[in-house]
């Protein structure tokens, strides 16, 4: 039995983690759960968006299934997913966007993963106000080249282990001389180590060009923070939007999996929010942890509904839609082979 942190989340939260589990427990794997608050929730509890009980959950399980969280304005994190992130070391954040069957799209046949420097750059929070008036402000961007090492290594291994062929570095070391530099220096370094994946790289903002004319090009791309975030949203666009787009933060001793989308506080207990991204999100749990037949059956299950269009939600079929429970119970149906 593996004891796995759960964390609902805010706003739609609740309601798709519950079909998330649901879907999970249908492959028959032995979970036992132990919610936890963070967010909102945790704040009417314990003054606090993320309490120490939570923190020590997911220091003792080292796996958590989250929800959506909503940071509340004015608290001391700048984002509790940020906070999260830095206080386990999650240095690794990986984002598939896999093309669906039966979905219209612009693109058919996208399979592209995106493994983005989850700790460093502009998001590690080193801001502040250059003048008593707070006319102007300043970000740093620490890019270190520890930090590069480890998430082109990982980028790389996880191609070789899950037969990628090619991976392409994402940079502005025309311009960032100093920490696009560093990044892609580390990242031309790795790839010699893996002879047998093909290596390119792009400037970001013709990657992101490139992406929209053809994105069947690409396979793994491998960048920084906040490139990272832009370029796995707009990935996400080509595959049918954020309601399919799961995440994994993994770090070297603990890994959260997570909705990439937001707590949509203005849809939630409507039963309309689309819970396939924290459902696909499980499957990455099962197969972080050696589970992969089980979080095959929970992908195959997901495109099988998806295919036949009569069972999801409006934003994937608006002529024909069902509410956020019965797509979970028709994904969890599917797993079980009903």
């Amino acid at each position: 039995m593996r004891k796995i942190t759960l964390i609902p989340g805010d706003g739609i939260g609740p309601d798709i983690t519950e079909a998330a589990v649901r879907v999970i427990e249908a492959t028959g794997v032995a979970i036992e759960w132990e919610e936890v608050k963070a967010g909102l929730s945790a704040i009417e509890e314990f003054k606090d968006p993320l309490p120490e009980p939570t923190l020590e959950s997911i220091r003792s399980n080292s796996v958590a299934l989250k929800g959506p969280l909503t940071t509340p304005v004015g608290s001391g994190f700048r984002s509790v997913n940020v906070a999260l992130r830095k206080e386990f070391d999650l240095y690794v954040n990986l984002r598939p966007a896999k093309s669906f069957e039966g979905l219209k799209t612009r693109y058919d046949d996208v399979d592209l993963i995106v493994f983005r420097e989850n700790t460093e750059e502009f998001y590690a929070g080193i801001e502040h106000y250059i003048d008593p008036q707070r006319s102007a402000a300043e970000t740093i961007g620490v890019v270190t080249r520890n930090g590069s090492e480890r998430i082109c290594r990982y980028a790389f291994e996880y191609a070789k282990q899950h037969g990628r062929k090619k991976v392409t570095v994402v940079h502005k070391a025309n311009i960032l001389k100093f920490t696009g530099g560093l990044f892609l220096e580390v990242a031309q370094n790795v790839a010699e180590e893996f002879p047998e994946i093909e290596f390119n790289d792009k400037i970001i903002d013709n990657m992101a060009m490139q992406m929209v004319l053809n994105p069947n090009q690409f396979d793994v791309i491998l960048t920084t923070n906040l490139f990272g975030d832009i370029l796995s949203d707009l990935a996400s666009g080509l595959v049918g939007g954020l309601g399919l787009a799961p995440g994994a933060n993994i770090g070297y001793n603990a890994a959260i999996f997570e909705a990439v989308h937001g707590s949509a506080p203005d849809i939630a207990g409507k039963n309309i929010a689309n819970p396939c991204a924290v459902i696909l999100a499980g499957a990455q749990m099962l197969d972080h942890f050696g589970e992969f037949e089980k979080a095959k059956k929970i992908t195959d299950a997901v495109a099988d509904v998806i295919k036949e269009g009569k069972q999801v939600t409006r934003d994937l079929n608006p002529d024909k839609y069902v509410g956020t429970k019965e797509m979970g119970q028709a994904i969890e149906e599917r797993v079980k082979g009903v």
